[in-house]
C-alpha cells in the first residue's frame, strides 16, 4: 500500500512537471513566433527610403496568400494524418458566408495594412508604444457600439496608457527618430484592432464558431480586396522591380507569411494551456523583451524617459488586464438575483414538505 501511494505521488509529480514544461514550451514558442514575425516584417517592409521597391501593400497581400495556402495544406494533412493534424475542412467560398464575413474582412484589411505601415515607419523598439492604444479604443468602442460602461479603475489604467503613449512620442521626437506618419498609422491600427476584436465575436457564429475557418475567409477575401488597393497605391512598378529579387528575398517573404499564419495558432495554443489573463500578461512581457531586443539589435541608445514611457505603457496595460480579471471574477461569484420561477419552485417544495 505504501509503495502504491509513493507511485501515485511520483505520478502526480511527473504530471505536474510535464504540465510546467508544456506551458513553458508553449509560452516560449509564442514569444519566438511573435517577436520573429515583427523583425521579419520590418526587414521586408524596410523604412521610408525603399525607393523603387517600396510595396507595403503587396507584401501584406503576399502574406494573406501564404496564409490561404497554409490552410489548404493543413486541410489535406488532416485528411491523411488525422491523428497528428486537426484542421477544419475548407473549400470554395460559400456565397452566404462571404456576405456575412465581408464587412469584417474590410476591418481585417485595414488592421493588417495599418499594422504593417506603422511598423514600416517606426522602429521595432517603438512599435509597441506606437500601437499601444488598442486597449483605450476597445473601451471607447465598447461604450459607443455596445453601450457597455467601463469601471473607474479600468478607465484610470487607460489614462495611464495614454500618458505613456504621449511621453513615448515626445521622447521619440527628442531623439530625432519620430515619424509622424508612423504614429498616425499606429493610432489608426489600434482603432482597427479594437473594432476587429469586437466584431469578430459577432461574425464567428457565421462560420460555425471556427477561428481557423474565419481566418481562411478573411485572408481569401483580403487577397481579392488588396488587388485594387495595390493598383490605386501605384505599387505595380515596385512589384515588377521586386520580381527580379533573388531566392533569399522570396524565401523571407514566405517565412513572413508563415509567421503571420502561425501567430494565430500559437496565440490560441497559449490561451488553451494557460488562460486569457496569462496570455495578456505574456503578451505584455513579450513586448518588453521585444523592445529590449530591438534596441540591442539595432544598437539604439535611448534616454531614461524613453524607457519610462515604455514602462508606463506596459504597467498600465498589465494593470488593466488585472482589473478586468478581478471584475470578471467578482461578477462570476456574485449571488444570482432570485427570479419568479425560483419563488414558484420554493413554494412547491414547501407544499410537498
Amino acid at each position: 500500500m505504501f509503495q502504491a501511494t509513493m507511485e501515485s505521488v511520483g505520478f502526480r509529480q511527473d504530471s505536474l512537471v510535464y504540465k510546467y514544461v508544456k506551458i513553458t514550451a508553449v509560452v516560449a514558442l509564442y514569444w519566438v513566433v511573435s517577436i520573429s514575425m515583427v523583425f521579419v516584417n520590418k526587414r521586408l517592409l524596410g523604412g521610408s527610403t525603399m525607393g523603387d521597391k517600396d510595396a507595403p501593400l503587396f507584401v501584406t497581400w503576399f502574406q494573406c496568400v501564404v496564409t490561404v495556402a497554409a490552410c489548404f495544406v493543413l486541410t489535406q494533412a488532416s485528411k491523411f494524418f488525422p491523428k497528428l493534424v486537426t484542421f477544419p475542412e475548407i473549400g470554395p467560398l460559400e456565397r452566404t458566408k462571404v456576405r456575412q464575413v465581408l464587412p469584417l474582412t474590410f476591418m481585417f484589411v485595414g488592421m493588417i495594412t495599418l499594422n504593417n505601415l506603422c511598423l514600416k515607419y517606426v522602429g521595432v523598439a517603438f512599435y509597441y508604444v506606437g500601437r499601444s492604444l488598442s486597449t483605450v479604443f476597445n473601451v471607447l468602442f465598447t461604450y459607443l457600439l455596445l453601450g457597455q460602461k467601463t469601471s473607474l479603475p479600468a478607465v484610470i489604467c487607460c489614462a495611464v496608457i495614454i500618458g505613456g503613449f504621449f511621453l513615448g512620442v515626445d521622447q521619440e521626437n527628442e531623439a530625432g527618430s519620430l515619424s509622424i506618419m508612423g504614429v498616425i498609422f499606429g493610432v489608426m491600427a489600434s482603432a482597427f484592432v479594437s473594432l476587429f476584436a469586437i466584431f469578430t465575436k459577432k461574425v464567428l457564429p457565421c462560420v460555425d464558431g471556427s477561428v481557423w475557418l474565419l481566418s481562411y475567409y478573411n485572408n481569401a477575401l483580403a487577397c481579392v480586396l488588396f488587388l485594387p488597393l495595390i493598383l490605386l497605391a501605384g505599387e505595380v512598378p515596385a512589384v515588377l522591380s521586386l520580381l527580379s529579387e533573388g531566392l533569399h528575398y522570396w524565401l523571407t517573404m514566405v517565412v513572413g507569411g508563415l509567421f503571420g499564419f502561425a501567430i494565430g495558432y500559437v496565440t490560441g495554443l497559449q490561451i488553451q494551456v494557460t488562460s486569457p489573463l496569462t496570455h495578456n500578461i505574456s503578451g505584455t512581457a513579450k513586448a518588453c523583451a521585444q523592445t529590449v531586443l530591438a534596441t540591442w539589435w539595432y544598437s539604439d541608445v535611448k534616454a531614461l524617459l524613453w524607457w519610462v514611457s515604455n514602462a508606463v505603457v506596459l504597467g498600465g496595460s498589465m494593470a488593466y488586464t488585472k482589473v478586468k480579471q478581478l471584475e470578471m471574477k467578482a461578477s462570476h461569484n456574485a449571488p444570482r438575483e432570485p427570479s419568479c420561477e425560483d419563488g414558484n419552485d420554493l413554494k412547491k417544495e414547501d407544499v410537498k414538505g
